[in-house]
């Protein structure tokens, strides 16, 4: 895969299928640590900032940076952190398809080390009540793209997401599970991927999926018997050493960008983002994924996950590639 194609690709990045963004909009506080604390331990953490976040917050970002338009299905409720993200969200130009008085906006503590590498430790509020009333709101077209995130998936309202995913009609399901991937049940498990979703993966939840379902660690062969078992693409990400995709029509690594990284926080969900909007604008699955890595590679590179970058700003640090 050619990265000097990206400022031609992103010439033609338009929305040409609908998408829906169903899952959280959550603070992040975000500290630096110097190690990860131990039982009974007190350390000293250092703020970096109290930031609007959430793996579906982060992708409808990235999406509307990109000049990608979608429906932002993340629930928002009444209290402190709700009034901060709503107010965060009107800068950015989104608004939420789903408001409810039954409670606050759940809230994460972010940890990061001095490598960059984070460590959650997550508070739930309205994001996981999802009920049949908020669902029948939500109106998805044919031929949409349609996110889900592993944290709602494995809450107690998972069945329900998965009932609804069920009954939605010629749509194409994107599954970021992240680390709850292995948190929900394999007669749950078994109905989400009867979906035929396209999963995204980065290298240690690839790893979890394996011991699994038996599937082999090695990425080519795991790619190869995922397609055989699952009858569903499957992109995993591998940090610097690019991205695998496997689907019917094809399969391949494509590299990453150079990246000097600063945090990881986001870099999952940004990767997500621009998949989706490759996906959204027409592309094959492995240029989708090139500007995934394309975009991934400007979060890691700045504090926090709330930093997707504009198409303008990608078009810059890449025209001379």
């Amino acid at each position: 895969m050619n990265a000097s194609r990206l400022p031609e690709l992103l010439a033609g990045l338009t929305t040409r299928r609908p998408v829906t963004v169903v899952g959280a909009a959550v603070i992040d506080v975000i500290a630096d640590a110097y190690a990860l604390p131990w039982r009974g331990c007190d350390i000293e953490l250092k703020q970096q900032g109290v930031n609007v976040g959430g793996c579906a917050l982060n992708i409808a970002v990235t999406l509307k940076r990109l000049g990608i338009e979608a429906g932002n299905a993340l629930p928002l409720g009444q209290g402190v952190w709700a009034e901060i993200i709503r107010n965060r969200m009107g800068k950015e130009g989104l608004h939420s398809l789903i408001e409810t008085t039954q409670g606050d906006n759940g809230w994460c503590l972010a940890l990061v080390e001095p490598d960059g590498e984070r460590t959650f430790m997550s508070f739930s509020g309205v994001e996981n009540q999802w009920n049949a009333d908020w669902l029948a709101q939500l109106t998805i077209p044919p031929q949409s793209l349609v996110y889900l995130s592993g944290y709602q998936l494995a809450s107690p309202c998972g069945e329900l997401l998965v009932k609804w995913l069920e009954g939605l009609d010629s749509v194409m399901l994107f599954i970021d599970f992240g680390p709850r991937i292995g948190d929900i049940s394999d007669a749950l498990m078994a109905r989400i991927m009867a979906c035929h979703p396209l999963v995204s993966l980065n290298r240690q939840e690839a790893d979890i999926a394996a011991e699994r379902y038996g599937l082999s660690e090695d990425v080519q062969s795991f790619g190869a018997q995922w397609l055989q078992r699952f009858a569903a693409p499957v992109v995993v990400r591998h940090d610097k050493e690019g991205a695998w995709y496997f689907s019917k029509q094809s399969a391949g690594c494509v590299p990453a960008f150079p990246a000097a990284v600063v945090d990881t926080i986001g870099a999952g969900d940004s990767h997500a983002g621009g998949v989706l909007a490759g996906l959204a604008s027409g592309w094959s699955l492995a240029d989708a994924v090139l500007l995934g890595n394309a975009v991934a590679s400007w979060v890691v590179g700045h504090r926090g996950g709330d930093c997707a970058p504009f198409r303008e700003e990608l078009l810059l640090a890449h025209k001379d590639v």
